[in-house]
């Protein structure tokens, strides 16, 4: 070896080196360290799967739907959160939306339009739209009031777009009755699909809603759209539906979630969560 050119023995060294490192960090560390978690978290490790009569059906760590083949809910079932990830929950997608608090106006579907792809035109619902149509949605399914500030009562964002002359309901899509008649003197349009309004200045209303009844989990996604918690307003919310669609005492029920309500992480962080998989498969067994 001394008899080499210092260069060949460096690369020499440098391969070495390449070589030790790929097995200390490449094989003999994951293997460490994989057979450290089987043996102290052989649950955790494999995915904190659950199983139902020998079949897996899901993970405590990551949410799922309970709804039918149309996308309704089941209502003998507690409803998890909304998800931004792909479909819904989908760990190859996980991730929030990228809508702000600022996203109030919606893009109208033009009728007869297409889109790039050809498909007929959707249009853009904002992120206010969303909230005010989840909760509307929420608040009918559990038979209270889904009423927010900002909101229509059907359930779009209540947003005007002021002209020196007129006043549009920018989220309500003609021939739809504006959510007010009027705005300091000017009288309120419903909007006219494709119609440019970019040029009206954007006022939110927020209206006379004062007690909400519909958490804001129902209502949001949480950052990894994958969250399988929901928090114990919105599961007591749903406590009576389950309860009468499972013929079982409400109080029965309410038990069932306090049961399957964790409390904050080291008593201090973050808040009680609900495990909405392990509730509804208590449900089952119930």
């Amino acid at each position: 070896m001394n008899r080499m050119p210092s260069w060949i023995r460096r690369h020499v060294a440098a391969l070495r080196a390449l070589l030790v490192l790929t097995v200390v960090t490449g094989v003999v560390y994951p293997l460490l360290v994989t057979g450290v978690a089987q043996a102290l978290f052989d649950d955790r490790a494999d995915g904190s799967v659950i199983d139902k009569d020998g079949k897996a059906i899901g993970s405590s760590l990551i949410g799922q739907s309970f709804t039918d083949a149309d996308g309704d809910p089941v209502e003998k079932y507690f409803q998890s959160r909304p998800s931004a990830a792909g479909d819904g929950y989908d760990p190859t997608s996980t991730g929030a939306g990228n809508l702000g608090p600022e996203d109030v106006v919606d893009t109208l579907p033009v009728p007869g339009a297409k889109d790039k792809e050809g498909n007929p035109d959707e249009g853009r619902q904002s992120l206010l739209t969303r909230v005010c149509a989840r909760s509307k949605a929420v608040g009918e399914l559990e038979g209270v009031s889904g009423a927010r500030p900002y909101c229509t009562p059907d359930g779009v964002g209540a947003v005007l777009k002021v002209f020196p002359d007129r006043a549009v309901s920018v989220n309500q899509a003609c021939p739809a009755a504006p959510f007010v008649t009027g705005y300091r003197g000017l009288k309120v349009e419903c909007a006219e699909p494709g119609e440019d309004y970019a040029a009206g200045r954007t006022v939110p209303v927020r209206g006379d809603a004062v007690r909400v009844r519909v958490p804001a989990d129902a209502v949001t996604a949480s950052g990894s759209g994958l969250d399988p918690h929901i928090s114990p307003a919105y599961a007591h919310l749903q406590a009576p539906r389950v309860a009468r669609e499972r013929g079982l005492p409400v109080e029965r029920v309410r038990a069932l979630i306090g049961e399957h309500t964790t409390g904050r992480a080291l008593g201090f962080m973050g808040e009680p969560v609900v495990n909405v998989l392990e509730l509804n498969l208590a449900l089952d067994r119930a």
